[in-house]
Order: C-alpha cells, then structure tokens, then sequence
C-alpha cells in the first residue's frame, strides 16, 4: 500500500506535568518545585519526594517565593489549615538554605 509508512507516528514528547508556585504565581514543571504537605496529624512539612499522602502545594527553590508565602499566609490558604508556629519554624529554617534569587 503505498503511503504506508507515512502513516507512522513519530513518538510524542512526553508529557511534562506543570504546576503554579504559591509565592511568585509561575507556572513551572513540578520536578523544578518543591512540595509542602499537610500531614494527617495536622503538621505541615516538605515533601522532598512528592509523594506523601495529604493536601499538598508547590513553591520555587528560592527563599523570596517561601518567604512571600509564609509571610502573606499563601500556605494557609491552599493548604486551608491555620500552619502552626514550630511548623512555619520549621519551614521558615528551610527557607535559609535556599538561593536568594530574583526571577522575574
């Protein structure tokens, strides 16, 4: 049959998942994010991995986009719990060892 071999696909790229960062509203592919979970006992932590169970968000790998969230309570709001003060602690700490970098 001739036309065939033009029916053949090429291999689609593969599909990257995207996700916003709650302190600077970009859009980005969630490898390049950083998960924050709510744990079942009501804690708030970060997920390296991603896959923890409970109701997660994502923020950049730079101290401005987790300061803004922190201090405009953005994490409150998507995670919709009150974070408690050793768990905004805790993540405030984690903050510090991030890149203070400007995108934008």
């Amino acid at each position: 049959m001739p036309g065939a071999s033009q029916t053949k696909k090429s291999p689609s790229p593969r599909h990257v998942p995207q996700r916003t960062c709650i302190g600077c509203r970009m859009v980005k592919p969630k490898r390049e994010l950083v998960r924050v979970v709510r744990v079942e006992d009501g804690g708030v932590e970060v997920d390296p991995t991603g896959k923890k169970s409970g109701r997660g968000t994502y923020l950049c790998k730079q101290r401005s986009c987790w300061e803004a969230a922190l201090r405009k309570e953005r994490l409150d709001r998507a995670l919709k719990t009150k974070v408690a003060a050793e768990c905004r602690e805790g993540l405030a700490s984690y903050a510090e060892t991030l890149p203070q970098i400007s995108e934008g």
